[in-house]
């Protein structure tokens, strides 16, 4: 095997690898926002069940244990309440309230700030910045 064939075959083996790097980094875009929607209908159910029984309280029944990711939303509305006037990158908020600073994390925390400011509940002064609304 000469030199040249040699490199044609480290072309083809770098053209392959980088078709199968675009593959999986569509299968993580698509993962990521199948999981922003997930996010997103399990805090709207949430949201629903707590307005349902805070309008029909039952005295007999105990409230359901709350999960990871409402005592999560829960914690950044929390944290944006007792900091109203300061804007947060998602990051901060991680930081701030000592939750896992990986990029997975703090993507999720990005959909969800997301969804707070389509709700009106924050305001974006800069990008990837968010504050409380006012």
């Amino acid at each position: 095997m000469n030199v040249t064939e040699l490199l044609a075959g480290l072309q083809a083996q770098q053209e392959s690898a980088t078709i199968r790097a675009r593959e999986i980094q569509e299968q993580i875009d698509h993962l990521t926002a199948a999981l922003a929607e997930a996010e997103t209908r399990l805090t709207e159910l949430d949201i629903a069940r707590k307005v349902i029984a805070e309008t029909a309280p039952s005295a007999t029944e105990p409230d359901p244990p709350q999960t990871e990711t409402s005592t999560a939303h829960q914690a950044i509305v929390n944290a944006f309440n007792q900091h109203p006037g300061q804007a947060f990158r998602a990051r901060e908020l991680h930081e701030l309230l000592a939750m896992p600073t990986d990029e997975a994390s703090v993507n999720i925390t990005r959909s969800r700030l997301a969804r707070l400011l389509r709700q009106g509940f924050l305001t974006q002064p800069g990008r990837g910045r968010y504050q409380k609304r006012t």
